[in-house]
Formats: C-alpha cells, sequence, structure tokens
C-alpha cells in the first residue's frame, strides 16, 4: 500500500509520459481529451519536450518506493505586471492514480507545488478545477484555496 511518506516527487521524464496520460484520461472528461493508444501519439511527447525546454515550466511526477508514477502536476510561473509585478503560480493537470487516492499523495504533489511557486518568487498560487469535480474542489479547500473567480474558456 502506497503512503505519501514513500512518495519521491521529481521531474517528469519522457518515459512517464504514457503513465501521465493514462492519469489525464482516467475520468469521464479526461477520456473525452486525451487518446490512449499503443504507441502514444506523438503529439503527447512532442507537448513534452516543449514544457520541458520552458524554464518556467515544471511537470512533476509522484512516484511510490517501487518507481512506478503514481500522480503527476505541471506548475506553471506565469510573470505578470499586476500584483505590483509579482508572478503567479498556475497548477495545471494535478491527478493521482486512482488506486492510489486518499493517501496524501495529491496532498504533497500540491504542498510540493505551493514551496516551489514561494521559492521563485510567486506572489500567489491558483489553479482551475472542472465544476463537475466536486472532490477535487472540496480537496483544494482543504488545501487553504479559496473560491475567487469565475473560470472561462474557449475550446478550438
Amino acid at each position: 500500500m502506497t503512503g505519501s511518506s514513500s512518495i519521491t516527487i521529481r521531474r517528469a521524464t519522457r518515459e512517464d509520459i504514457a503513465a501521465v496520460v493514462g492519469m489525464l484520461a482516467d475520468d469521464p472528461l479526461g477520456s473525452a481529451r486525451e487518446r490512449i493508444e499503443d504507441p502514444l501519439p506523438q503529439s503527447y511527447y512532442q507537448a513534452f519536450e516543449r514544457v520541458d525546454r520552458d524554464p518556467n515550466l515544471q511537470l512533476v511526477v509522484a512516484v511510490d518506493g517501487d518507481g512506478i508514477v503514481v500522480g503527476c502536476l505541471q506548475l506553471a510561473v506565469l510573470p505578470g505586471i499586476s500584483s505590483q509585478g509579482g508572478s503567479r503560480g498556475l497548477l495545471e493537470d494535478v491527478r493521482v492514480a486512482k488506486h492510489c487516492r486518499s493517501r496524501g499523495i495529491g496532498e504533497k504533489l500540491v504542498q510540493w507545488a505551493i514551496a516551489e511557486a514561494r521559492t521563485k518568487g510567486c506572489m500567489l498560487v491558483e489553479l482551475l478545477t472542472h465544476h463537475t469535480r466536486v472532490d477535487a474542489q472540496r480537496f483544494y479547500e482543504r488545501l487553504g484555496f479559496a473560491r475567487s473567480h469565475v473560470g472561462m474558456t474557449i475550446r478550438f
């Protein structure tokens, strides 16, 4: 049984992409967006290369004691003019493998991202979560996030 104490958070590698995509696709919303094929479409690897090269982006994975990827998130540091020129951290694609939830792994990932954003000079950390993900909303509120904005998107 994987608990959060045996979890290591590290920068994702190309070899982790299949596990990351698998977690992204593992719910009704994600399964409509992602393509799980063997092999994975090259677009995932091309996107990984762009993320990995960008100094303002970090895709990280949570790995259990056996070296299995059980969680992920992406932290984007966004420089800006508002907040007196302060940067903000944006959390994206926070996921924990279905069989590993409720073990503190997601909390460890988010706390890591908050600390990392602080070290990079961010004034705040924000995230969006789909309005149907009520469990995720409770999770983020428990970690101190507050409902402060209305998120809006245009999909192409």
